[in-house]
């Protein structure tokens, strides 16, 4: 029986070849659908990935997540300087590093930070932030720039710009006595951070030493070498990243944070913030899905189409069969078997075509959105689709076979005008 069919099918090699193709298409577009849903989820939740705490001021939890780490929105109050060398201080905590928001340049965020910043930020897989061009800043009004905002903008190593008072991108009061120059520009991550501008802690108390109570003060400014001569100490910061000692020792020090007398703090572990965030947008995850399926359906509309199409034209074939001896049964066989066929070489097809996709959009996918599409084997989940599918295509076939099975001899030796 397998081999009539695979006869048959050589014989139908074009309408067979468009439902393999409509197969593998629909194959190779949920696969890379799920993979891209799912990677994307993993790579979001992943934005920060080697911090144990974010704290901030006592707000909410979705809130200091986004200006922390997505430069959106603001912070309700900043952080003391003795409070972030006190939480640096405590036994369980390993390292510290400022944030420090407020200012921006052309519609990019400006962040003040420490050097260490560029070695314990990691996102994605552990991963680091890496020097492009340039050089980390050494200087006070040195600034290192995201790759997106050296794209956009076309800087490069050495650009003087001039930072402004605020995060909107117009009527802005700018800094234009302390121009900053590009020292450093890093190389695409896919995450906020490449939309960032990054200057030292001193650079900001640089750009506001002729600033009170957040208003310009009349006169020429002071010149920057001067500035350089001053003790650009911060007084507060907007946020930090602590990471601890000891992964067993987060939740207690969350408390002790949170639970600070000296003033009111917030701190929340960013793998729950990020789930919490991301729930916000599962709709969309969820119609990538919808989407997926709907392709799904066609293809099994096109398969279901195209056995249907050729039962009519096989009806001699069909009856010759029969007065041969074929059982109604042996023709229900017949067309099931040809359905599995066309679904399992659909089925390969359409994975190795999702495996060739993901092999040359994922370095691409990395550097422009921040999501890791590595390649791997194919898991429980990916098992289940292509089993599924399969079985449905299989379940389509019996549609057509049905008829066949019920088309009697006359009917397929019966000449019609």
């Amino acid at each position: 029986m397998l081999d009539i069919a695979i006869q048959s099918l050589r014989n139908r090699a074009l309408t067979a070849s468009l439902a393999v193709i409509a197969i593998a298409m629909s194959v190779a577009l949920i696969l890379s659908v799920d993979k891209i849903r799912r990677d994307a989820r993993e790579s979001f939740l992943q934005t920060v990935s080697g911090a144990d705490l974010i704290v901030g001021a006592r707000s909410g939890s979705v809130q200091l997540l986004l200006y922390s780490v997505f430069r959106m929105g603001s912070a309700t109050n900043n952080i003391s300087w003795e409070s972030i060398e006190d939480i640096k201080s405590r036994k369980a905590v390993d390292w510290l590093v400022p944030l420090s928001l407020g200012d921006s340049h052309k519609g990019f965020r400006v962040l003040g930070t420490s050097i260490e910043y560029f070695d314990r930020y990691k996102y994605g897989n552990k991963r680091s932030l890496v020097m492009e061009q340039g050089e980390k800043f050494d200087d006070v009004f040195d600034v290192v720039l995201g790759s997106a905002v050296a794209k956009q903008l076309q800087y490069g190593i050495g650009q003087s710009l001039v930072v402004a008072h605020g995060t909107g991108n117009v009527g802005l009061v700018e800094h234009d006595n302390q121009p900053f120059k590009v020292s450093g520009i890093l190389a695409p991550t896919g995450t906020p951070v490449d939309n960032t501008l990054h200057v030292s802690l001193e650079g900001i108390e640089a750009m506001h030493v002729d600033w009170q109570s957040g208003m310009k003060v009349p006169g020429e400014g002071t010149h920057a070498d001067t500035i350089r001569t001053m003790d650009l100490s911060p007084n507060a910061v907007t946020a930090a990243l602590v990471g601890l000692k000891s992964r067993g020792t987060v939740f207690r020090e969350q408390r002790a944070i949170n639970t600070y007398r000296e003033e009111p703090l917030l701190a929340i572990l960013p793998g729950v913030a990020m789930t919490e965030l991301w729930s916000l947008v599962r709709v969309f995850e969820n119609a990538l899905l919808v989407v997926s399926s709907f392709v799904l359906l066609a293809g099994l509309v096109n398969l279901v189409s195209v056995l249907f199409a050729g039962l009519n034209e096989r009806r001699r074939e069909m009856a010759i069969l029969r007065a041969s001896g074929a059982r109604p049964g042996h023709i229900f066989r017949l067309l099931c078997a040809e359905s599995a066929l066309l679904s399992a070489v659909g089925i390969v097809i359409g994975t190795l075509v999702h495996y060739l996709v993901v092999g040359i959009v994922s370095v691409w996918a990395q550097a422009r959105f921040g999501i890791d599409m590595s390649l791997s084997l194919p898991d429980v989940r990916d098992l289940m689709i292509l089993l599924l599918v399969f079985v449905a295509g299989v379940a389509v076939g019996c549609l057509p076979a049905w008829r066949a099975y019920r088309q009697s001899v006359a009917d397929g030796m019966a000449q019609r005008l």
